[in-house]
């Protein structure tokens, strides 16, 4: 493969949807992750962007590591958070196809008796409403243990324990009520694949996605990994807004499973979404249907959100295909566009305000410019 070195990039020639429109404009992208350590105190910001061409460029801002001043490893390993549940959710829908799960079942098909509590009766939430984050299912990050983070931060949670944090809340409303996210959704989705198939969820994940279509800088945690394989910007978190930068690069993600362990690239999260997008992952009737949605609105004007997969308006017209993910110490924001472009921008603390609003920005500048 062709690598041109580039200002601020590096472009990679090939073909992913291939069309004669014109490329994003590299200034423009490189600008606004220059911006979002400048003006908004990011360590590091990363980029990895695909044109309609099929061209890629990567970019990098910022530094690796505050203490050494290290430079930012171009499309660098990140802890890739939520966008988990996209590849938990391909894997149901796979299960789907096979005929060994069904969408519109409920949960005690599966697990029997596994869902009970104030409201909650897992014979009246089916597996669709936890794709889609309509199950009223409280959140487990809300469970006391969460509350003195530091502690737990290298402890091994079993799903089931992260469960019980959840079921000692209450409902949040009846199952198909509203539409409200929580990570408890694809906790109990992982849990019901891994009954199904019968092999441990990240197993699942490696087998049916990862290695299915050639993701080589993406896996699945081992118990007990705490931290990054490949060369990575390192991750901090602030406890205050003006406290200083902690280093939270390593640490056990099990508190994430099946809603948000995976570690990934920008570029790897391109290639899962082109792929998905593509038909390569999933048949036509089980994408339609990953790709009904229905309004999600606290993630952003005019989001919906499908099962494990979110649509975003863009400035441009249309909308592009994603999910995105947190994780402590990284962000990252993106998707691709139904004509081929694809940008994912990850940025290595936690964006609150209008810092946040300005990482969605940057991916509509580089899907859009």
């Amino acid at each position: 493969m062709a690598v041109t070195v580039l200002t601020g990039a590096v472009m990679t020639t090939g073909a992913l949807f291939p069309s004669t429109a014109s490329a994003a404009r590299p200034d423009t992208v490189q600008s606004s992750l220059n911006a979002l350590v400048t003006d908004d105190r990011m360590p590091a910001a990363l980029a990895s962007v695909t044109d309609r061409q099929g061209r890629t460029h990567n970019y990098t801002a910022g530094v690796a590591d505050l203490k050494t001043g290290a430079k930012v490893p171009k499309d660098g390993q990140v802890r890739a958070g939520s966008n988990t549940k996209a590849f938990t959710a391909v894997v149901a829908l796979q299960l789907v196809a096979e005929k060994k799960l069904a969408l519109d079942a409920p949960v005690d098909t599966y697990l029997p008796g596994l869902l009970r509590g104030e409201g909650i009766d897992g014979r009246h939430i089916t597996v669709r409403q936890l794709l889609q984050h309509t199950s009223g299912l409280p959140e487990y990050m809300e469970s006391p243990v969460f509350a003195d983070f530091p502690a737990v931060r290298y402890r091994y949670f079993e799903p089931r324990d992260l469960l019980d944090g959840a079921l000692a809340q209450k409902a949040h409303f009846a199952p198909g009520a509203k539409w409200e996210y929580s990570n408890t959704n694809y906790l109990v989705a992982g849990l019901i694949a891994q009954k199904v198939t019968g092999r441990p969820l990240g197993e699942e994940i490696n087998r049916r996605i990862i290695d299915r279509i050639g993701l080589r800088h993406t896996y699945f945690p081992t118990p007990g990994e705490t931290t990054l394989h490949e060369p990575h910007p390192k991750g901090y978190e602030r406890e205050t807004d003006d406290g200083p930068l902690i280093d939270y690069t390593t640490m056990d993600m099990s508190m994430a499973w099946a809603a948000g362990e995976v570690v990934s690239t920008n570029g790897d999260l391109n290639r899962f979404y082109a792929a998905l997008l593509g038909g390569r992952l999933l048949p036509p009737a089980q994408l339609a249907q990953m790709r009904t949605t229905v309004p999600a609105e606290e993630r952003g004007p005019g989001v919906r959100y499908g099962l494990g997969l979110t649509s975003t308006p863009l400035s441009c017209g249309g909308v592009y295909w994603g999910h995105g993910g947190t994780a402590l110490g990284y962000r990252t924001r993106g998707g691709v566009t139904e004509d081929g472009r694809a940008a994912a921008i990850t940025v290595t603390t936690t964006p609150t305000g209008a810092a946040s609003r300005r990482v969605e920005a940057a991916v509509d500048t580089a899907l859009c410019r």
